[in-house]
């Protein structure tokens, strides 16, 4: 994930994050967000509540090997809009940049499924009541 502006405080929390559930997520910080979106190779997808309707560019996405998803804030740059290659509403309601990301993942990739990343400290046991989470460091 590439983060502008640079929050060291938010890095700190997501690789906190990433060391008890696991995965393989990194967080970039960058100054530069014009730079990113213009070197990337391959299409850049603007996720906003003002595109085209995710369910109409679906397709036409899943096509491409990589893509690089943007999530801007409340004031997103005009910029962004031009320099996109889609600009995709994932919803007509506002949305936060994090359901706006999980929506559009979700759309495109399917829902999660299999286990755990097997470098997860933490995981979650179903359970119809409750909430069941095992910590494997504490269990030994």
């Amino acid at each position: 994930m590439y983060l502008h502006p640079p929050d060291p405080e938010l890095v700190r929390r997501l690789e906190d994050v990433g060391r008890r559930w696991g995965g393989g997520f990194e967080v970039v910080p960058t100054d530069e967000w014009k730079k990113v979106v213009r070197s990337f190779d391959g299409p850049v997808v603007h996720l906003t509540m003002y595109g085209l309707p995710l369910e109409r560019v679906a397709a036409r996405l899943r096509r491409h090997r990589r893509l690089l998803l943007v999530a801007g804030g409340a004031k997103v740059p005009a910029d962004l809009y031009r320099l996109a290659t889609y600009n995709v509403a994932v919803g007509s309601q506002p949305h936060s940049e994090v359901a706006a990301v999980a929506v559009a993942l979700v759309r495109l990739l399917g829902p999660p499924s299999g286990p755990a990343p097997r470098n997860a400290r933490m995981r979650i046991r179903p359970s119809a009541r409750g909430k069941r989470v095992e910590d494997r460091e504490e269990a030994g």
